[in-house]
């Protein structure tokens, strides 16, 4: 059963620890621990991001941030079941993979294995998009080379991608609707191959959380927003596809800005007084505290639906609670995203992902893809228990709407949300009551 509180979460993108979405359903929140006796639930933190004084200089602040990578990768290479790596040629898992394939060697272990994601067309045919400059594909074959690994692209087509069986086993992974669509898709079709030749692998995830690598952490207007990043970062073109009465029951925008309040008023800026660094501090938190966890979430019901375990070293203690206290000044040292991790593990990296700007995980650009998912949309119209939720003329119009070829474009976020509660309302046995 879903109320108006859990409709209110599962819309409104704020994420807020340990809130679920269906009726009376709790999550554990991270880092702490709960406990139940006769007495009654008791709930502890254990641990949450801090303040703790900086005195390091930059020099030894990469030093630092280099022995704790070094340590980490080395701790979480051991297994006694096969490895790999999960390569974007990005920073983050070429990183790893470069770590991770050191440390084995030094162990007399290897080659390292690594697997990348990919669509058919996709490095051709490719097109700058909103959020991407360039194709995975060239920069993952070049940390290839450099590395060593032992390498294979998942290259995944269309009609895989809009399998319904694919897309109902990824619901059923969930729970609940993601409207993320392909970002889903592909990441459990990935992990499906993935584990018919490896138990663990390692992720390069969170890294942009710790760091502060997307692009609206230094986007002044996302910056100086007075909501979450990742809701002021959303495309001001995307459609209002909900039911205007719904929404106005629902009051999205105030359930936001409570969720948002409440998240500020947690961060501890112990004795720090400059205003640009407190802010700073801020958009690290809820990224650490919120954001990050939709995408663990992600990685982990995806993984697990095939039994392959994914392990994120970027989200060590030691390394998230060292970097959250670096002073911003040293986090973006040479003027550009993720400095200090640059700064710490160029000498091991390819020069052209060393140079490279921050691309997220990727998402189809095939013109069939968006097709497929029209097609889909006019089913909804004809006939979807998710009608009540939605404004018909709205998810007509959205359907008429010109091709973006962008997986991060409004109106196919927009059909993408649509298509995910259909199917969540189709597959799953939920009511959902004012």
């Amino acid at each position: 059963m879903v109320d108006t509180d859990g409709l209110r979460e599962l819309l409104s993108f704020a994420r807020t620890p340990g809130h679920g979405v269906y009726r009376d359903l709790h999550e554990v929140r991270p880092g702490e621990l709960i406990r139940v006796d006769r007495d009654g639930v008791h709930r502890r933190r254990y641990w949450q991001p801090g303040y703790q004084e900086h005195r390091d200089d930059l020099d030894t602040t990469i030093r630092t941030v280099r022995e704790l990578l070094d340590d980490i990768v080395r701790r979480q290479i051991i297994a006694d079941v096969p490895l790999c790596t999960l390569l974007s040629g990005g920073l983050d898992s070429s990183v790893i993979t470069a770590l991770a394939a050191a440390g084995l060697a030094e162990g007399g272990g290897g080659p390292l294995r690594s697997f990348a994601v990919d669509f058919v067309g996709q490095a051709e045919n490719f097109r700058p998009d909103s959020m991407r400059d360039t194709p995975d594909a060239p920069y993952v074959h070049d940390v290839v080379k450099h590395v060593h690994t032992a390498h294979e692209d998942i290259v995944l087509d269309t009609a895989t991608l809009m399998d319904p069986l694919t897309r109902s086993a990824v619901l059923t992974a969930t729970d609940l609707p993601t409207g993320m669509g392909d970002l889903f898709t592909s990441l459990y079709l990935l992990f499906r191959s993935v584990r018919e030749r490896s138990t663990v692998a390692l992720s390069g995830e969170a890294a942009d959380e710790v760091f502060g690598g997307y692009r609206w952490f230094h986007d002044p207007r996302v910056v100086n927003a007075d909501t979450f990043p990742w809701v002021a970062m959303l495309p001001q073109s995307q459609r209002t596809v909900l039911d205007l009465d719904l929404l106005r029951s629902l009051r999205l925008t105030e359930y936001r800005a409570d969720a948002y309040r409440d998240a500020l008023a947690e961060v501890d800026h112990g004795p720090d007084t400059d205003p640009h660094n407190r802010r700073m501090r801020e958009f690290s938190y809820l990224h650490l505290t919120r954001f990050v966890q939709i995408l663990l979430d992600r990685k982990d019901r995806m993984s697990m639906a095939h039994g392959l375990e994914v392990r994120v070293p970027f989200c060590d203690h030691r390394l998230v609670q060292y970097v959250y206290n670096t002073p911003w000044a040293m986090k973006t040292y040479d003027g550009r995203e993720k400095s200090l991790l640059r700064g710490a593990t160029a000498d091991v990296l390819p020069a052209s992902v060393v140079a490279r700007m921050k691309s997220p995980y990727p998402s189809t650009q095939d013109a069939r893809y968006e097709q497929a998912l029209r097609d889909q949309l006019g089913r909804v119209l004809d006939d979807s228990p998710a009608r009540v939720l939605l404004d018909e003329r709205e998810v007509r119009a959205l359907r008429e709407s010109a091709f973006e070829h962008d997986g991060f474009g409004a109106s196919r976020r927009s059909i993408e949300q649509v298509l995910s509660l259909d199917l969540w309302l189709r597959r799953t046995p939920t009511r959902i009551v004012g």
